[in-house]
């Protein structure tokens, strides 16, 4: 379940800076989402494939690519900001300006996001929003990743009604 802050305004966003904002539910990084990255990206790297000869690794088993874990934040965006901010119609992802991976994410693990707003700022048509990102992997004290994540969200046109929001996946709840 998703727990997180909404806001009614955009002047209402950076009244928020420097809290947390959003804590997503859980996700579960199973081999075939591992194997599913891999064929993607191209990155066949046996620690994260090759089941067999990874338990012999230090990990005791496949892990996660990192950036595996970090392409999640797309999926914890779009998780929270439709609901977070209803004004706005469209985001992108505008870049990072750091990223750690500082634990592996072994195979069957459960990961979730944790946001802090940072910075809030008005550009033309819409917010840009820089949120620190802890990927937290359940039952372990060390994060998976801290990353610092810049994006941008376009408010509707004053002409476009509001579409219906999209259909929510199970255990979401935005207050």
């Amino acid at each position: 379940m998703t727990t997180a802050i909404r806001f009614s305004r955009p002047g209402d966003v950076g009244v928020r800076q420097g809290s947390e904002v959003c804590v997503t539910g859980w996700v579960t990084i199973d081999q075939a989402r591992i194997d599913q990255f891999a064929r993607a990206t191209g990155d066949f790297q046996w620690i994260h494939v090759d089941v067999e000869r990874a338990k012999a690794s230090p990990a005791g088993g496949t892990i996660a690519h990192g950036f595996l874990t970090l392409s999640l934040l797309g999926q914890f965006y779009e998780g929270y900001l439709p609901d977070a901010l209803p004004f706005c119609d469209v985001g992108i992802n505008y870049g990072l300006n750091r990223v750690r991976f500082t634990h592996p994410v072994p195979v069957d693990s459960r990961v979730r996001g944790r946001f802090v707003l940072l910075k809030a700022e008005d550009l033309e048509g819409g917010l840009q929003l820089t949120f620190s990102v802890t990927v937290e992997i359940e039952g372990c004290e060390k994060p998976a990743c801290v990353a610092e994540s810049v994006v941008r969200r376009y408010f509707r046109a004053p002409s476009d009604p509001a579409r219906p929001a999209p259909p929510q996946p199970p255990g979401r709840h935005v207050p």
